[in-house]
């Protein structure tokens, strides 16, 4: 296992990402889906002066982008959205695409269940053909109910996965896993050989360690159904608002570009733009919680 981390939670260029991933020990990024915002060839060169590689992508499914949506158009646009992150992720040299079916946020149906697992399985199968002619592989990530109506559990996305295809994985996450499974460890070890990805994040989804979750359990579980992948790190902080703060110094004064579309992701996910000395913090309290677990 080595460690990784997305780069959607804090908008700032990607230089300013990579150099700290490296300085605190991380192996990888899991990049953001949002392949219009980079020029793959300046990523690959930007990585490898800092010794990193990419391990993937993840799909940012917001707005319009839904997988099972009731309006074909829909579907078709946002399957071409998810292959052209699968595109993104073969010209990084990366393994995996983390995909979220359906529309982050969006916890109202757009058809009965029969129907829109027929959708999705329609879209994912052709977004497989195009993954597997690029040697990407797909993990099916399932997020908590006030984030989706869809998928929610492991057990779910892996029949979605074998739905698709034999070599389509699972991506679990630790947050949403905590809120949605009985037993995270037990999780792991049904999906077992299937895992491609792994989200981590604590229970209230602040930094590993920073919470109550068993890190030394988890990743000794991992280890024990043979998972070797990324343990990619995906805090979504929130911002406290009240005199009971213990970071005041969390919010960005000066935010660098970013798009109305993904600072509504960032609000939606309970948080805002983090100021660059509280987001450094959290991500080497993740290589310090981490690291010693998977060396």
């Amino acid at each position: 296992m080595h460690l990784s981390m997305h780069n959607w939670m804090r908008s700032e260029p990607l230089e300013v990402t990579v150099a700290r991933l490296a300085r605190f020990g991380y192996g990888s990024i899991e990049i953001k889906g949002e392949p219009d915002q980079y020029d793959t060839a300046d990523v690959r060169k930007l990585l490898a002066e800092h010794g990193l590689s990419c391990w993937g992508a993840v799909t940012l499914t917001l707005g319009e982008r839904n997988l099972c949506a009731k309006d074909p158009a829909q579907r078709a646009a946002s399957v071409q959205y998810v292959k052209d992150c699968v595109t993104m992720v073969e010209e990084l040299a990366g393994t995996e695409i983390t995909i979220v079916p359906s529309t982050v946020g969006k916890i109202v149906p757009d058809g009965t269940p029969e129907q829109e697992w027929a959708w999705c399985v329609e879209s994912l199968q052709e977004v497989h053909e195009h993954a597997a002619a690029a040697g990407v592989r797909m993990a099916i990530e399932g997020l908590n109910r006030f984030e989706t109506h869809f998928i929610n559990r492991g057990e779910q996305a892996l029949a979605l996965a074998d739905a698709v295809a034999p070599d389509v994985g699972v991506c679990l996450d630790c947050f949403h896993m905590n809120i949605e499974e009985v037993d995270l460890l037990d999780t792991i070890r049904t999906i077992g050989p299937r895992l491609v990805d792994f989200h981590v994040a604590d229970n209230n989804r602040m930094a590993c360690g920073m919470g109550a979750l068993d890190w030394p359990a988890i990743v000794a579980t991992l280890q024990e159904v043979g998972y070797d992948g990324a343990l990619t790190v995906e805090f979504v902080a929130p911002i406290d608002r009240t005199p009971a703060n213990r970071y005041p110094d969390a919010l960005e004064t000066n935010p660098v570009n970013i798009s109305a579309a993904e600072l509504q992701f960032i609000i939606d996910h309970g948080s805002y733009l983090l100021s660059e000395g509280f987001y450094s913090m959290l991500v080497e309290q993740c290589a310090t919680t981490l690291l010693p677990l998977i060396r």
